[in-house]
């Protein structure tokens, strides 16, 4: 049985189960449940979710929360010092697939269905959500790419930076495929996601705000003046195309 671990702490075979004694820096783990990773060492800030199958590794243990990063996306957060009991077994690092574009092209459709099936489903809008059927922008739109095999970052404007830029403009948007993300905030920051459907019209979570406090299909056009359209449209930053799959590296914040 293969073993993890070096002269510097314990051995852990590939499949034991998390307990108090294993939980050290350094440890890969695979989820069987999943979870939730908080912003701070305190507090309930919501940062993201974990589903069950994924890996994280530990990276600083002390008398609260666990310090750890999500392999697939480079993610880091917090997460309860009692989280993984019962909940994951030791790993070692996921060997994760490097799609190109091709490939990419290929599973857009399942991606898309991915997200108008979400659309179907009761909803509400929840920041840090990406378990479904609650989810915040960037993590619908993480989770609809994760269905299909391919692993994007998991917030919105390290999504902006992954992919290739597409131009795009209120009521320009030829250029765009079935697919393509859609950017929107600041002229300083993105802070908002869409998944294009085709035609100018996308697919997002948005807040209680300026949203629909859940998941809803707006449009790109000048003449749409539904509230939550015309909020949009005034912020859309650019547009951008998937064209690899992330490898799991930390992305610069």
């Amino acid at each position: 049985m293969a073993r993890l671990g070096s002269p510097a702490q314990p051995s852990l075979p590939v499949g034991e189960p998390a307990a108090p004694e294993h939980l050290i820096a350094g440890t890969v783990w695979r989820l069987r449940r999943p979870l939730d990773l908080f912003s701070r060492s305190r507090g309930q800030g919501l940062a993201s979710q974990a589903a069950a199958g994924r890996y994280l590794r530990i990276l600083a243990t002390g008398e609260g929360r666990l310090r750890v990063r999500l392999l697939e996306d480079g993610y880091p957060g917090w997460i309860e010092a009692d989280a993984l009991l019962g909940r994951a077994v030791a790993s070692l690092p996921p060997l994760l697939p490097r799609l190109q574009s091709g490939q990419i092209a290929a599973r857009i459709e399942q991606v898309l269905g991915y997200g108008l099936a979400a659309l179907e489903r009761p909803n509400r809008y929840l920041w840090g959500g990406s378990l479904g059927p609650d989810y915040d922008c960037s993590g619908l739109v993480q989770t609809a790419f994760a269905a299909a095999g391919i692993w994007l970052p998991r917030d919105a404007y390290l999504q902006e930076r992954f992919c290739q830029a597409v131009a795009v403009a209120v009521g320009v948007s030829q250029l765009l495929r079935p697919g393509d993300l859609l950017f929107f905030g600041t002229p300083q920051r993105c802070d908002h996601v869409g998944l294009h459907l085709g035609g100018g019209r996308y697919l997002h979570s948005s807040g209680l705000a300026h949203g629909r406090n859940g998941l809803g299909i707006d449009n790109l056009h000048p003449r749409n003046q539904d509230p939550v359209a015309v909020h949009y449209r005034q912020r859309l930053r650019g547009a951008g195309r998937v064209l690899h799959s992330h490898d799991g590296s930390p992305l610069p914040a």
